[in-house]
């Protein structure tokens, strides 16, 4: 699309605009750290900012949502019959500030899951009726990104606008038609000179160094290295530690299970049933009938996430389940990291020889 010039002097301006039309979100900061949240003023926003407690991915998929009511009728037979009623809450057109690569990555892989094949309409009016704005990293967020070994240090194809910070303006990349409109119905800039885009490049391009490598294999050489240590004594280590607290699924960008569960009105005849965020890492999960749990130690199910994210996913999706935010690692309470996981399976499946 076209490349423009946003000074920073201009951004509070752009978001009071877009808040008359729009619900404005972005990353903010909070006591435990920052999270997307509503802005109900520019200064709430925190572009630099490190990275969130929660992905964005809860604008488009809520901690709970009602799917459809149902009520039931008993006839003179006795026979029940039940009135299924969908629900479609109303969507809120939205904007979300500050997405940072990463995360856009975990969106893509959403529309991949949700909005192709059989659609999630759902998710699919959340999506539709949501402007991404996302954020060009030029820095790690901490120590334990690595985004750059998942290959998303580079922003997909999923923005509307896409922001990078220069010295005291932004240059913006519009993505989509209603991105470019949306920037210039509501703020003035102005085109990016050949000058521009050359200082765009240079900045683009001396971000990389900055950005370390943590694996000890390519994303690639991932699915063949699960595959081949998929009965590695390290399962069973980490099994030992795993609190098995789901800490790492609730804040992952790209974890999709949900449990649906219905709940009954105190008539016994009306209802609803919902779809609420569940985790593979709970003992729960794979309980199913007859008391079966087919993941029943804490082993086979972080095994389970560690091959969905590095193996499963890409086999089905053709993209890898983790974008290297590091987010489960910041949360997990006993160290059990995605980059320490592939590289001690790759110790112990290529072990070095001895030295004589």
């Amino acid at each position: 699309m076209s490349l423009y010039i946003l000074s920073k002097e201009q951004l509070g301006e752009f978001v009071e605009k877009l808040q008359a039309k729009f619900r404005v979100v972005g990353p903010v900061r909070t006591e435990y750290g920052y999270a997307f949240d509503d802005i109900t003023k520019p200064e709430q926003l925190e572009l630099n900012y490190s990275t969130t407690i929660l992905p964005p991915k809860k604008y488009f998929l809520p901690q709970r949502e009602v799917l459809f009511e149902f009520e039931s009728e008993t006839d003179d037979k006795g026979l029940r019959s039940y009135e299924v009623r969908p629900i479609f809450q109303e969507v809120e057109p939205t904007v979300i500030f500050g997405v940072h690569t990463c995360d856009m990555h975990g969106i893509t892989l959403y529309d991949r899951v949700f909005a192709e094949g059989y659609r999630d309409e759902h998710y699919v009016e959340r999506r539709e009726n949501t402007y991404i704005i996302g954020m060009e990293c030029l820095t790690p967020c901490d120590d334990a990104s690595f985004c750059k070994d998942m290959g998303t240090l580079s922003a997909p194809q999923v923005y509307d606008l896409h922001m990078t910070p220069m010295n005291d303006h932004y240059m913006v990349d519009t993505g989509t038609e209603r991105g470019e409109k949306l920037l210039l119905d509501h703020v003035y800039v102005e085109m990016a000179r050949k000058e521009d885009i050359q200082q765009l490049g240079q900045v683009l391009s001396s971000k990389w160094p900055r950005f370390k490598m943590r694996l000890k294999v390519t994303r690639d050489q991932t699915p063949s290295l699960l595959t081949l240590g998929y009965k590695a004594k390290l399962w069973e280590e980490l099994g030992e530690k795993c609190l098995a607290c789901g800490s790492c699924t609730n804040v992952c960008p790209t974890c999709f299970c949900f449990d649906v569960q219905d709940e009954m009105d105190i008539n016994m005849t009306d209802g609803e049933r919902s779809r609420v965020w569940d985790s593979c890492q709970l003992r729960e999960f794979a309980l199913v009938a007859g008391g079966h749990n087919f993941r029943d130690t804490k082993a086979s199910r972080v095994r389970h996430r560690v091959m969905r994210k590095g193996k499963y996913i890409k086999q089905v999706h053709g993209i890898t389940g983790c974008v290297g935010c590091g987010r489960c690692e910041r949360a997990c309470l006993v160290n059990i990291t995605i980059p320490g996981t592939i590289n001690n399976l790759h110790d112990e499946m290529h072990p070095e020889p001895e030295k004589a």
